[in-house]
């Protein structure tokens, strides 16, 4: 039985890598999640999962990551903050938790002598016209959110090279399923169809992107903690490339409604034009995506139409504000 501590895990894709390896994947473990419960971390997200243990803290507090590590095997770290137009408006809390927090838990992990896999992004790498980035690719990131994820990233080959950590990164592509704040496109995008509400798209709408299902990221990350090498990057890119435009015209047809509801706005400062990763390496380990696009958005789509509890306190409360901020228009 092995006990992981894992930072961030009431997040999106936390909390979708706890209900992987406590639900099946790991029979007996128990994970411990360390989390901050910011906007976009949210108890809710673990209920009903057994053998987990959530303790509110905040990475960049060494008390609390020195509390939250004892007794643990393993440290798999999703905490960060990870909204590009956020890190527009608010770069400093980016860099304070991205980077410093990074460090905190790669001392912690160091002093505790267990292996720490940090959660990077296709993001930090850049831009890319054509073909897809290798792990050996340059960081060349674009906006303060992938500069302070590029940052974590470059602390732990650091402390691999300097201090012989036993440490990995995995960098994905876009994740997309449940339980995912409604900030992020896809979500943003689901619960304006079902309101009636103008779906914002950014510029043209030809930014692509490679679209990966949670719960195949979950088991990619599972893989790489077991199998991978200290000291490497693994990519993790979904089986399907799509524009945002393409996204939103098939989030539109599934919730049944029309494309006169799309609503072109200006485009983001420093958005980069197409991303994409090639999985190569973490298919070497044995790690194969099964959910392709057109399945997983009619998943997704579903799970918000028939889970109105989960998302109703979120479009309701702040984000309400900030979506006015961003967009320039309010929800009904």
């Amino acid at each position: 039985m092995s006990r992981i501590l894992v930072t961030g895990g009431a997040g999106f894709i936390g909390s979708a890598y706890v209900r992987h390896r406590l639900g099946g994947a790991h029979p007996g473990d128990e994970v411990r999640v360390l989390d901050k419960l910011t906007y976009a971390g949210r108890e809710e997200n673990l209920e009903g999962i057994e053998g987990c243990e959530l303790v509110e803290g905040d990475i960049a507090d060494a008390d609390a990551v020195r509390g939250a590590i004892e007794g643990c095997d393993a440290l798999v770290n999703f905490a960060a903050e990870s909204h590009v137009d956020r890190s527009i408006e608010s770069p400093g809390e980016f860099i304070q938790t991205d980077v410093f927090g990074t460090y905190v838990l790669l001392e912690a992990a160091r002093e505790a002598g267990i292996r720490h896999l940090q959660i990077s992004t296709d993001e930090v790498y850049g831009s890319i016209e054509e073909g897809s980035f290798t792990e050996s690719s340059p960081l060349d990131p674009s906006s303060p959110y992938s500069a302070s994820k590029a940052g974590g990233d470059l602390l732990v080959g650091a402390y691999q090279s300097t201090y012989g950590t036993e440490s990995l990164i995995v960098r994905a592509s876009n994740n997309y399923g449940p339980r995912q704040h409604p900030e992020k496109l896809i979500p943003l995008c689901i619960l304006n169809a079902l309101a009636g509400d103008p779906l914002p798209v950014y510029g043209d709408g030809q930014q692509v992107r490679n679209w990966l299902w949670v719960e195949d990221f979950a088991s990619a990350i599972d893989i790489v903690l077991e199998r991978g090498e200290p000291g490497q990057a693994y990519n993790v890119g979904g089986p399907d490339e799509r524009a945002n435009i393409d996204v939103v015209k098939e989030i539109l047809k599934r919730a049944d409604r029309d494309e006169s509801l799309i609503s072109y706005v200006k485009d983001r400062p420093g958005h980069d034009r197409r991303y994409s990763l090639g999985s190569e390496k973490t298919q070497g380990l044995g790690w194969e995506a099964k959910v392709g696009f057109s399945e997983g958005i009619a998943r997704v789509v579903d799970w918000y139409r028939e889970n109105e509890e989960w998302w109703d306190p979120i479009r309701s409360g702040e984000y309400r504000e900030y979506y006015e901020r961003q967009y320039g228009t309010k929800l009904s």
